[in-house]
């Protein structure tokens, strides 16, 4: 190759005489061969050569073998099988223990970035825009192992917003400390109420889990299942749970100190699980808690005395309140209204579970009256709800006033009996048929389908009234 740089061909021409050897002839008259040796030679040697080779160093000694190569599939022949064979040849060794194979980036319409299409990204656009984190957030999570990445502003925008939510979750848990005192307390295990001890079991689950995908190099795997916990598990369920606790006025002092230790807790291994995906806000947030740095800090571990089986009853909550919140939302219900609730399970472990645990229900379904029963419930006029094992009723009575329900119904039902008659009317009347433009006549045709469905459906909802 015609190479500024790269190994020279180790080659020397006198006349019809050629001398190829590591050192130059000592004759004088010999001419070396300008052309360099391809540039996929020089960097099949790169493993070895760069550490000292051929003599033993230190580093040679203490480097190599290496033990992960990362690198695009579209370079495999290219380098990495010839790595591998130089390696193999003048080492005896393999030069790495693992390679881990990513895609290469494509545009939103997955067509490979080229000149020639002139659909580049330059990432320090992105960069300018979004913050280094989101970039590497967004390159490391959003592909599988081999798989290529579709480069996207939406996706880029989806990586910001969560490292966002990070921010503004560590920022409110600092709030919470400062208002509740805490100076570094540890956890007191006795005074674990049963949310701390499930976002304790789960936060257990998630460093198995990511301990697990990280050694399999499974990024994406890694980001998706901390996405949900983060997000689902930690910030709309964990912390609003606290509230019970932290804005209660009867509460110990001490329980509320140690709610801010099982928060410091969780805050701290989540900032540490995500660290490798987003290394700058991560320490940012650590050593606004903490001495030193993230990066010598020590990795999560599993507390075998986390492992809470009794909090795993804890869903069953959540499912009551997300499915009291969904029928507040399909009546029209403010969340101020005060309902009556009937829970009716045959688990009889279940109904003591959530007797015990009822402030949580009282505080996030706003109920009036609730039942807990093993017995069957008539659900005539009331609406059901059934998630696991469980069957959830909420007496119409308590959603809405009948009468004035029934009273906007027959009203409606009476402004669509009579659109629907004048639909008829129209659709019926031979001059406007014959008259009219064929659009016009499709349009009312339209309109008396929709009126007929309503009128249908409030004929059902007055049934059910």
């Amino acid at each position: 190759r015609q190479l500024w740089w790269g190994h020279q061909i180790p080659a020397w021409y006198k006349g019809d005489q050629v001398y190829v050897g590591m050192e130059a002839p000592k004759e004088e008259g010999w001419v070396r061969d300008e052309d360099a040796l391809d540039t996929w030679f020089s960097s099949a040697l790169w493993p070895f050569s760069t550490l000292g080779w051929p003599d033993k160093t230190p580093d040679y000694l203490h480097y190599f073998p290496t033990d992960t190569l990362v690198t695009g599939y579209d370079i495999i022949f290219f380098w990495v099988a010839r790595m591998a064979f130089q390696s193999k040849y003048l080492t005896g060794c393999r030069p790495f223990k693992d390679v881990l194979i990513h895609g290469i980036i494509r545009d939103e319409l997955g067509r490979k970035v080229s000149k020639s299409l002139n659909n580049g990204v330059d990432m320090m656009d992105a960069v300018n825009q979004y913050g280094i984190d989101a970039l590497r957030y967004f390159l490391t999570t959003t592909t599988s192992p081999g798989m290529d990445i579709r480069y996207s502003d939406t996706k880029m925008e989806a990586s910001w917003n969560y490292i966002n939510k990070l921010w503004n979750i560590a920022r409110y848990i600092g709030l919470t400390m400062d208002n509740n005192h805490y100076n570094g307390e540890a956890i007191d295990p006795k005074l674990l109420n049963i949310m701390d001890k499930w976002i304790l079991l789960r936060l257990n689950e998630e460093i198995k889990d990511a301990d697990r995908n990280y050694e399999k190099y499974d990024f994406g795997e890694v980001a998706k299942n901390l996405y949900n916990f983060v997000w689902n598990d930690f910030a709309s369920w964990y912390l609003e749970m606290t509230k019970v606790v932290l804005t209660n006025e009867a509460k110990p002092q001490a329980e509320k100190i140690n709610t801010c230790a099982v928060l410091n807790y969780c805050l701290t291994a989540i900032i540490k699980l995500l660290h490798p995906f987003m290394p700058f806000v991560t320490e940012d947030i650590y050593k606004a808690y903490n001495d030193g740095s993230i990066c010598i800090a020590d990795w999560p571990t599993i507390k075998k005395e986390y492992n809470f089986k009794e909090a795993k009853g804890v869903s069953l909550i959540f499912d009551i309140i997300t499915s009291i919140r969904n029928i507040r939302a399909e009546k029209n219900v403010a969340p101020s209204k005060k309902i009556d609730i009937i829970l009716e399970a045959k688990d009889e472990a279940d109904l003591a579970f959530l007797k015990e645990n009822d402030h949580y229900l009282q505080k996030f379904t706003n109920y009036e009256h609730i039942t807990y029963t093993s017995s069957d419930v008539n659900s005539e006029k009331c609406v059901m709800k059934v998630v696991d094992g469980l069957n959830i009723y909420v007496p119409l009575a308590t959603l809405v006033n009948l009468d004035e329900e029934r009273a906007k119904l027959q009203a409606e039902l009476k402004k669509m009996e009579a659109e629907i008659a004048r639909c008829n009317g129209m659709l019926n009347n031979p001059g406007f048929i014959s008259r009219a433009p064929a659009a016009k006549i499709e349009e009312e045709k339209a309109k008396l389908n929709n009126y007929e469905e309503r009128l249908a459906s409030i004929k059902k909802l007055l049934a059910d009234l």
